[in-house]
């Protein structure tokens, strides 16, 4: 039996690895670019108060701490299933009365057992321990992942408001300078009602997108207050920023480190696509274990005294060792409905193993074309910026020279802050695509008792950098 228990054992299946040598669109190099490591990729934004927000929420947030609570439960569980297949041992004190009610006897005895775990029965479940903790730590650094990128895109999403908020107000100012102009040129003649009521409207519409500014900005605040734990945003969050803005939010290009082949060891949703597979066959292991008989060897031993009669008298029982044997008989046919069954569970695993590499890769190259487009919108802001400048200084010029009026001068410096908060929403469009990249790689910090290697060794265990 010890023989052909290894014969019964089910081996873990070779997963496919349909990943691409290379992305289809890396990012152009260019000089100057940074290449921000997984660990801690956001550093790369060049943002203190980012980095320390980051910080505090892997300390604090709720959501990942019941990730970690749970991880830790399926770790002592792991442990007591793994005593499964030891030998056991357990003692029992107890009184006791005859079938004639005439005598009653205190007993004890030690019962020791131990389940050999014969034809790859004690593997499975070694293999599905190992399964159902991997699947926890996946899913712990899958709630570490989605915690940084919400963080890091709340963050972008309450700078891009105050930003706005600062764009705004200077329209606003603008506008208003401009339809004073308007009131005394049209008590000269010089202007009609309708200008007035055109610049009027503008304003109108600035005002409110001001409002809706602010709007955004108390609730990214509060979105950071929850992600960080606390039930009130910190007052410094809704402080507003000294112009010009200079925020480093999708200011700078950005290279890329990993290739495809890193999916597989970081990317949570192979990671746990792969302990489903290891959990799969571990149940094919225990439905093929079934098949066979399950051998145990058991040793007892009984100490009994008679309490009725006060007497030293004892009986003994004879300590007895020897294996217990049982045998499936009458039962076969659902048993091996049970092992067909879950060899199609396996094959399904395996499918969904491969769908979840593929998924991780197209969604990367998405992330990556995201990133490509948003980076060139910038391009293209930056030059249409610094063309409104440039005019704005022009009519500056001929303003002093009495070559221009001021209503000109208004005009073109409307004009420039328009191409600034457009290049400022263009920047922060950029940075969410930044996060979107390296949250589809699985960005996020790891701890060191973690291992990342995959857990089948049919998968590549290391990617190239670059």
């Amino acid at each position: 039996m010890v023989g052909l228990g290894g014969c019964a054992a089910v081996e873990t299946p070779v997963l496919p690895s349909d990943v691409p040598a290379d992305w289809r669109q890396p990012p152009k190099p260019s000089a100057g670019a940074i290449e921000p490591d997984l660990r801690s990729w956001w550093v790369a934004l060049g943002e203190p108060q980012l980095d320390a927000l980051v910080d505090r929420a892997m300390a604090q947030n709720l959501t990942l701490a019941q990730a970690r609570s749970r991880l830790r439960q399926v770790r002592f569980l792991a442990r007591r299933d793994d005593a499964k297949y030891r030998p056991m041992f357990s003692a029992s004190f107890h009184p006791l009365q005859d079938v004639s009610a005439t005598d009653s006897y205190f007993q004890s005895s030690l019962d020791a057992v131990w389940e050999l775990g014969l034809f790859g029965g004690r593997e499975a479940a070694e293999r599905g321990i190992r399964g159902r903790v991997a699947a926890a730590v996946a899913t712990t650094q899958a709630a570490r992942v989605s915690t940084v990128a919400e963080v890091v895109r709340t963050y972008a999403d309450l700078r891009a408001a105050q930003i706005q908020k600062v764009h705004l107000q200077r329209l606003v100012d603008l506008n208003a300078r401009t339809l004073q102009l308007l009131g005394i040129r049209r008590g000269q003649g010089l202007s009609s009602a309708d200008d007035e009521f055109r610049v009027e409207m503008r304003l109108a519409q600035v005002r409110s997108q001001l409002s809706q500014s602010s709007q955004v900005v108390e609730q990214s605040a509060s979105g950071l207050a929850l992600l960080l734990g606390q039930a009130t945003p910190d007052d410094e969050w809704t402080q507003a920023i000294d112009w010009p803005p200079q925020s480093q939010l999708g200011a700078r290009n950005f290279a890329l480190q990993q290739v495809p082949t890193d999916l597989l060891r970081y990317r949570p949703e192979i990671r746990n696509a792969e302990a489903d597979v290891l959990k799969a066959a571990a149940e094919l292991g225990s439905a093929k274990a079934e098949l066979y008989p399950r051998v145990m060897i058991g040793s007892s031993w009984l100490y009994s005294h008679n309490l009725t009669q006060h007497s030293r008298r004892t009986s003994d029982s004879t300590p007895t060792i020897g294996p217990f044997i049982d045998i499936p008989l009458f039962d076969w046919g659902r048993r091996r409905a049970a092992v067909s069954a879950q060899k199609e569970a396996l094959d399904a695993s395996v499918l969904a193993y491969r769908q979840a590499v593929i998924e991780g890769v197209a969604e990367a190259e998405s992330a990556l074309n995201r990133l490509q487009r948003a980076l060139e919108r910038c391009q293209n802001m930056q030059a249409v910026l610094d063309a409104t400048q440039r005019r704005t200084k022009v009519m500056v010029t001929l303003k002093r020279l009495d070559l221009a009026s001021e209503l000109d001068r208004l005009d073109a410096e409307r004009a420039a802050t328009q191409a600034s908060m457009e290049l400022a929403a263009a920047r922060v469009d950029h940075t969410l695509a930044f996060v979107a990249l390296y949250k589809s790689l699985g960005g996020a910090p790891w701890p060191v008792e973690e291992a990342l290697e995959p857990l089948s060794s049919s998968a590549p265990s290391k990617g190239g950098a670059r």
